[in-house]
C-alpha cells in the first residue's frame, strides 16, 4: 500500500523482482554442481538489471544511437519510449541482487518463507531511498519479537525529527537559492555561481541524510535496526575516504559486488587503477542516464586515482616545507580542498544538462571583482533597496544568511558528534534540558521549515 500510493501498477515490477529473486534463491539452493548455481545467479542478475536498463537507460541509449545515426545520415526508427521510472527502483533491484548473490556465495541461508522475503525487499522505511540494506543484517530481524522499549522508540523518534529538520529547514531552504541560479546558470558570473554550488553540496547532503535519518529513526521505534548511511562526509581528508562516509550502503554495494570482483587492488597497479575508475563510472550511471552523472562518476573516479598516483609526491611536498609539523593546517587544508573537489563534481550532478555544467565550471571565476565590489557596497546601503550580490536581491538577504547560519550549526551538531551519537549524549541530561532542545527542534521545523512539497532528491533515482 506504501508502495502503490505512488504509482499503483508499478507494484507489479516490485512483484516480478521479489518473485524472481525468490525463486533463484530457492533454485542455487537446490543446484548441484557450481555450473547451476552460477546459471540461476545470472538469471536473477540479468532479471534485475534488465529491468533496470529498460526503464531507466532505454531512452538514454537510444537517443545516443538516433544522434549517431543522424550523424552519420542513417535511418533510425526505433522511436522513444514514454516511460515514468518507477521511485526507488535502483535501491530495491539492488537489494535484491545482493540477497542471491550472498545466496550464491554461501554467507546467507536461503529464506524460504515467501512473505518475509517479500518483507526484506519492500521493508517501507528504507523502500524508495535506502540505506540499501544487506539480507544479513535484516532478513533475521523480521524473526525476532520486537516489545515496546521507551528509548529505543524516543530515540528512534528524535532521529526522524532530526531528519526533517534537515530536509525542511536547512536542504529546502538551500534549494531556494540554488534553484535560482541554476535554473538558468547563464544569467550568472563568478560568485553566485560558487555559492549556489557550495549549497547544493549542504542541500544534497541534508536532503540524503535527511531521508536516511527519518528511515531508519522510523525502523528504530519499531524495533529494526538499520544501517548507518552517512558519516560526518565534508569531514573527510581525501575524496577515497568521502566515498567511505557518504551514501556508505551504496558505497560498500559497489565495492562488494563490483570492485571487488573486478579483482580489487589485488591485481597490477594499471589493473587496479581501471577497476576503481570503471567502479566510479557505473556508480555515477547508476544515478541516472545523462551524460551528466557519468562525467560526475568519472571525475570522482579520476580524483581519487590522482591522489593514488600522486601519494609519494605530495608526501615529500609536505615534508619539504614543513607542513606535517603543523598537523591543524595540514587536516584543514586536506579538508578545504577534499570540499572543494567533491563541489566542483557537485556541479555536473546538479546542472540540468551538460551544456549548463559546461556554462558553470568555465565561469565560476569570471567577474569575482565585481561581485566583491557589490558585497562592499552592500554593508552601506542596507535597506537600500539595492542589488547587493550579483544574481542575489536584497530581499534574500536574510534568507541567505538564515542558510549560512543553518550550515555552520549543522557542522558544529557533527562535530560535537565526533564524541558519539548526540541522542546518547541528551539521555544523561536533565529533563527541561533534553525537552527544551526537543521543542526547539519541533518549532524550528514550524516557523523556518520550507513546506512546498519538494520531494527527495534521491527518489528519482
Amino acid at each position: 500500500m506504501f508502495y502503490m500510493a505512488f504509482m499503483p501498477y508499478y507494484i507489479l515490477i516490485l512483484a516480478f523482482t521479489i518473485v524472481i529473486d525468490y525463486i533463484a534463491g530457492r533454485c542455487i539452493e537446490n543446484a548441484h554442481g557450481g555450473g547451476m548455481r552460477r546459471l540461476f545467479l545470472i538469471i536473477s542478475i540479468c532479471a534485475n538489471v534488465g529491468i533496470l536498463a529498460f526503464f531507466k537507460y532505454f531512452n538514454f541509449i537510444n537517443r545516443n544511437i538516433l544522434h549517431i545515426a543522424q550523424f552519420l545520415d542513417l535511418r533510425y526508427p526505433v522511436p522513444m519510449l514514454t516511460i515514468i521510472l518507477p521511485i526507488g527502483l535502483s535501491f530495491y533491484t539492488f537489494q535484491a541482487m545482493s540477497y542471491t548473490i550472498e545466496v550464491y556465495r554461501g554467507a546467507q541461508k536461503v529464506e524460504r518463507n515467501f512473505f518475509i522475503y517479500a518483507l526484506y525487499v519492500m521493508f517501507y522505511p528504507q523502500l524508495v531511498a535506502g540505506p540499501i540494506e544487506r539480507s544479513q543484517n535484516l532478513i533475521h530481524q523480521f524473526y525476532e519479537k520486537h516489545y515496546f522499549d521507551y528509548k529505543r522508540v524516543t530515540d528512534g523518534l528524535k532521529l526522524m525529527v532530526w531528519g526533517m529538520f534537515k530536509k525542511v529547514v536547512i536542504a529546502d531552504r538551500l534549494a531556494t537559492m540554488v534553484n535560482l541560479v541554476y535554473r538558468d546558470p547563464t544569467n550568472y558570473t563568478g560568485l553566485p555561481l560558487i555559492v549556489a554550488t557550495i549549497f547544493f553540496a549542504f542541500q544534497i547532503y541534508c536532503d540524503f541524510s535527511g531521508y536516511s535519518d527519518i528511515a531508519i529513526g522510523a525502523a528504530q521505534t519499531m524495533g529494526f535496526r538499520l544501517m548507518d548511511n552517512f558519516n560526518r562526509p565534508y569531514f573527510s581528508k581525501s575524496i577515497a575516504e568521502f566515498w567511505k562516509r557518504w551514501h556508505i550502503s551504496l558505497a560498500s554495494w559497489f565495492k562488494d559486488y563490483l570492485y571487488i570482483p573486478l579483482g580489487g587492488n589485488k591485481v597490477s597497479k594499471a589493473r587496479w587503477c581501471c577497476n576503481i575508475f570503471v567502479t566510479f563510472l557505473i556508480s555515477g550511471l547508476w544515478h541516472g542516464a545523462r551524460w551528466n552523472f557519468l562525467i560526475w562518476g568519472a571525475l570522482n573516479g579520476f580524483f581519487v586515482l590522482l591522489s593514488i598516483l600522486t601519494k609519494g609526491l605530495r608526501q615529500n611536498f609536505i615534508k619539504a616545507i614543513g607542513l606535517a609539523r603543523v598537523p591543524v593546517i595540514h587536516r584543514s587544508l586536506q579538508l578545504v580542498i577534499t570540499f572543494s573537489l567533491v563541489s566542483f563534481g557537485w556541479i555536473f550532478f546538479r546542472a540540468n544538462n551538460l551544456k549548463d555544467a559546461v556554462y558553470i565550471v568555465t565561469h565560476l571565476f569570471t567577474g569575482m571583482i565585481d561581485s566583491f565590489r557589490h558585497i562592499s557596497l552592500s554593508i552601506t546601503q542596507i535597506g537600500s533597496g539595492k542589488r547587493w550580490w550579483s544574481g542575489f536581491t536584497l530581499g534574500d538577504r536574510y534568507g541567505f544568511m538564515l542558510a549560512v547560519f543553518l550550515i555552520v550549526f549543522m557542522e558544529f551538531m557533527h562535530m560535537i558528534q565526533r564524541h558519539g551519537s548526540i541522542r546518547h549524549m541528551l539521555s544523561d541530561k536533565p529533563i527541561w534540558l533534553r525537552w527544551a532542545i526537543y521543542y526547539s527542534l519541533i518549532f524550528g521545523i514550524l516557523l523556518f521549515g520550507v513546506f512546498n512539497r519538494s520531494p527527495f532528491i534521491y527518489f528519482q533515482f
